[in-house]
């Protein structure tokens, strides 16, 4: 019986899983499940950076997609996407030596939306709050599918550990074709979207897909329910939330920021210029959108022209733009009833205010102090006001800057303009050189 179940589980009657009762799919996907923690150390997990390690993620994900199907063959040899230029895509790699053996990518939610929004509704998803990022470009090296288990997992957990302490996501959200959903949802616990299948989904080549979510925060409960009482082998559990993989290697930062952009204008112009057209048949909210994140000099020259109706319009004022962040912060009240400090977690900031995740709802209007940690050995004290709470929670408040003059205040100035002028996580090394003059600057005039 579980030769004849591995056998499905691999072959094109894999697709009549699907139909099978919830119980024998999740047997039939766990076969062969075996979490072995000793992978060699020649093969690597880590962010893609370098011009090398991208075009071999982007050569393997087009190799393996044309041969599913789920492409046409691109004359560069590589599948890139205008998802891969945002500064809000992670590229993961698994590589064998010098060798790229497994890919996947992590799309934060951006403005131009999800790959799978065309077919998917995620509104549901958003609703229950916290950030989302699509799962994406999969691929597994052909030369290594007899250890693809032993690869996909490590992989997996890669991902997982970076999407929810690096990247600060709640939510995961992935579409699969039907044949490989079992898996995700049998042994990942992948909750489906509706609707549950789509005949022909255009961003693989109008093959069929699923779509699928999991929420990272119960996640933990759901594994622990179903694999906490298992061998090591098969704790899923264990595997995910504590277990330590040496192979991974998770990229530097000197601050607590929650992307790690890689494009330089060089990757740029290199993959989506030269190696690929894919900037040349771009839509207009499509520039617009590239010369938004990438509003420095260096980057112009590589960018699509932006359309002469676009270039007439007064540029929109970039002064106090937000950025995502995840720093611990405590916050002390002037109010001698409230005698400690309130733990926060700020997410987004600019140079006059601050976004931030608090354990219990605060009094708008009221006033104090936020010690903010900003990353390694840097921290700063600031006087706030809190200005209101949060749409869907009373635990997420926004907060005024009232005085950044002064030493502290240059540091979080410091801080906020290293991060909107450094064009990737590298730069960030050498922060002080974005910041010659740094003076306070007015409020800002919306909230919105």
């Amino acid at each position: 019986m579980n030769k004849i179940l591995q056998t499905m589980s691999g072959s094109f009657a894999g697709q009549v899983i699907d139909l099978l009762p919830v119980n024998l799919r999740a047997r039939v996907h766990g076969q062969g499940l075996c979490l072995d923690r000793g992978l060699s150390k020649k093969f690597v997990l880590k962010l893609a950076q370098t011009k090398e390690e991208l075009e071999g993620c982007f050569r393997l994900l087009h190799d393996e997609y044309v041969e599913a199907g789920f492409t046409q063959p691109d004359p560069s040899g590589l599948r890139v996407t205008l998802h891969h230029a945002l500064p809000t895509t992670s590229v993961l790699m698994c590589c064998y030596e010098s060798t790229v053996v497994g890919t996947v990518s992590l799309i934060r939610e951006n403005k131009l939306g999800f790959p799978m929004q065309h077919a998917f509704d995620l509104g549901e998803v958003f609703k229950m709050g916290g950030n989302v990022a699509e799962v994406s470009g999969l691929a597994i090296s052909k030369q290594y599918r007899a250890h693809k288990k032993r690869i996909l997992m490590p992989m997996l957990k890669f991902l997982y550990e970076y999407a929810e302490y690096r990247f600060d996501t709640r939510h995961l959200v992935i579409v699969t074709h039907p044949r490989d959903m079992g898996f995700y949802e049998c042994l990942l616990c992948f909750k489906r979207l509706s609707p549950h299948r789509v005949k022909h989904y255009d961003f693989v080549n109008g093959a069929p897909a699923v779509g699928a979510h999991l929420d990272l925060v119960q996640a933990k409960e759901t594994f622990y329910q179903k694999y906490g009482n298992l061998s090591a082998d098969k704790n899923l559990y264990h595997y995910f939330t504590a277990a330590s993989l040496p192979n991974c290697q998770f990229p530097h930062r000197r601050f607590h920021t929650t992307t790690d952009p890689v494009m330089t204008p060089g990757l740029i112009d290199y993959f989506f210029r030269q190696r690929t057209k894919l900037f040349s048949g771009l839509a207009s909210r499509e520039i617009q959108l590239l010369h938004t994140l990438y509003d420095l000099p260096e980057y112009k020259q590589y960018l699509p022209l932006l359309p002469a109706i676009v270039q007439r319009e007064k540029e929109p004022d970039s002064t106090h733009r937000r950025f995502p962040v995840r720093c611990p912060a405590w916050l002390r009240i002037s109010d001698p009833k409230v005698g400690h400090s309130v733990a926060l977690t700020v997410y987004e900031c600019s140079e006059t205010i601050f976004c931030a995740h608090c354990e219990y709802p605060l009094q708008v209007g009221a006033q104090g102090e936020a010690e903010v940690d900003l990353g390694e050995h840097e921290h700063c004290t600031l006087p706030v006001e809190i200005l209101r709470r949060g749409k869907h929670s009373d635990r997420v408040i926004m907060l005024r800057v009232l005085d950044n003059t002064g030493e502290q205040g240059r540091m979080w100035l410091k801080f906020v303009r290293a991060i909107n002028h450094a064009a990737t996580g590298a730069d960030l090394e050498d922060a002080t050189r974005f910041c010659d003059d740094v003076s306070p600057l007015a409020p800002e005039q919306s909230l919105s």
